[in-house]
């Protein structure tokens, strides 16, 4: 099981962009219960990712609507949100330092 770090993060969101909500809250589950050891096996799931440097992963939210920028340590099996923003909002950001 992961550890995910600010799930109020995603809360907000989707209080503020309703119609992600079950997107994330299903982003959340699947995460929660995988025991992923590495970028590839994460892709096994969502095929549409982005490996970046880091440790960190681009996920694409509905239907790449959004974007959610998680940097996550296999060992300890730790998800840190790093960023949930709509597509132009993840295009002024570096997903690689945030």
């Amino acid at each position: 099981m992961k550890r995910i770090v600010a799930k109020r993060t995603l809360v907000k969101f989707w209080e503020k962009h309703p119609d992600s909500k079950a997107y994330l809250q299903t982003w959340y589950e699947t995460v929660k219960t995988a025991n992923w050891s590495n970028p590839n096996e994460i892709r096994n799931f969502y095929a549409t990712i982005s490996i970046l440097k880091g440790s960190r992963v681009v996920f694409n939210i509905k239907g790449n609507d959004y974007r959610l920028v998680a940097k996550i340590e296999y060992e300890k099996s730790w998800v840190f949100i790093r960023f949930i923003g709509t597509h132009d909002e993840y295009d002024k950001i570096d997903a690689n330092t945030i």
